[in-house]
């Protein structure tokens, strides 16, 4: 009885070791996703939602952060595997101080017809003629959702073409829900707003739409991917598999898109699947929408990232010492399309 006591013990003692080690590849399998839970963050979703990720054996977990750039020290840490948001000086400077996070993957741009950003100018200064185009702008409180990101490159690149720069303007910096009171109260005459907060604006009237992104920069790169230094390093395998099930549910929203919305062929099952993860609950919200574009392939517009480093290079935001290349890594996407094969879209924008 002793001896088998021993061998049971020692069973055991050996199951559960195989046990914990087996359960610890399972945990090292579980990817940790940033998100805000917007709508741009449809092609994370959809991988979940459709099995892409299973599919490439990862299971992943979402976390909620209030801003995209709150989710950049995480990302710098390797508490988060994967993240996305704007680029920004931010970015160029935890990059200097060593820290590798990558942009690895196209998220949403204002493609021709898909300006999801717009200028937005307050209802009353339109109407009175006090402001027609962005030459009026001088002086003007603009809101935009934060300092130091692509967005305020964006508002110069605009202003610049119109004859002003940014210090023209007053900038304000206010979450795009806040848009909202703000022209209320009219406590800014202009701003630079995304969706779904532009259409909200809309359907009160308390602001029209100026210009959209598309029109002041096709292809506008608003919002990217990003891995982690440490997810990069230490799960290369993954993060190729990552790439393949992103870059198969960006195809799949593609397939939902037409005429600037959500309302291609699959527009309810996309729909059906917004409604389920992202912080907009009401379905005829998405309808509504203009939605962001994603390249198919998941490729990056270069162009609008230089142009947004030159802005923060020429307003001593960044010393320029890192550059665009040096915070890009496209391998994995342009291998994860290469796997999958040339898209074919089911259904004309």
């Amino acid at each position: 009885m002793q001896k088998i006591h021993r061998w049971l013990v020692l069973g055991l003692g050996v199951a559960f070791a195989v046990s914990g080690g087996l359960s610890s590849r399972v945990r090292a399998q579980e990817l940790t996703i940033g998100t805000i839970g917007a709508a741009s963050d449809a092609p994370f979703f959809i991988a979940d939602a459709k099995g892409y990720f299973a599919e490439q054996g990862l299971k992943v977990r979402f976390v909620r952060f209030d801003s995209a750039a709150k989710s950049i020290p995480s990302l710098g840490s390797g508490e988060v595997d994967v993240g996305s948001g704007a680029t920004s000086a931010g970015l160029y400077n935890a990059v200097e101080r060593g820290i590798g996070i990558k942009i690895v993957a196209d998220k949403a741009r204002n493609a021709p017809g898909y300006g999801f950003q717009a200028i937005m100018v307050r209802s009353d200064l339109i109407d009175s003629g006090k402001v027609r185009s962005l030459k009026d702008f001088k002086g003007l409180k603009v809101a935009m959702s934060a300092n130091g990101n692509s967005e305020n490159a964006l508002m110069n690149y605009a202003l610049v073409k119109n004859g002003l720069t940014y210090n023209d303007i007053d900038p304000v910096f206010l979450g795009f829900p806040q848009h909202i009171p703000a022209y209320a109260n009219k406590a800014i005459d202009a701003s630079l707003t995304v969706e779904p907060t532009v259409t909200k604006l809309l359907q009160l009237g308390l602001a029209k739409k100026l210009v959209t992104a598309d029109q002041v920069f096709p292809n506008y790169q608003t919002a990217v991917v990003f891995y982690s230094p440490k997810f990069i390093h230490e799960q290369p395998e993954n993060a190729r598999k990552f790439m393949v099930a992103l870059v198969k549910a960006i195809r799949f929203y593609d397939d939902a898109l037409k005429g600037g919305h959500i309302a291609g062929p699959n527009a309810d099952e996309v729909i059906k699947i917004l409604v389920k993860y992202s912080f907009i609950k009401d379905p005829a919200v998405h309808r509504a929408i203009v939605s962001q574009a994603v390249d198919p392939d998941g490729d990056i517009n270069l162009p609008s990232l230089e142009m947004a480093w030159q802005f923060f290079k020429d307003t001593k935001q960044i010393d320029g010492s890192v550059k665009v290349p040096d915070v890009v890594d496209l391998s994995y996407v342009h291998a994860a399309a290469k796997a999958l094969g040339p898209y074919v879209r089911k259904n004309t924008p």
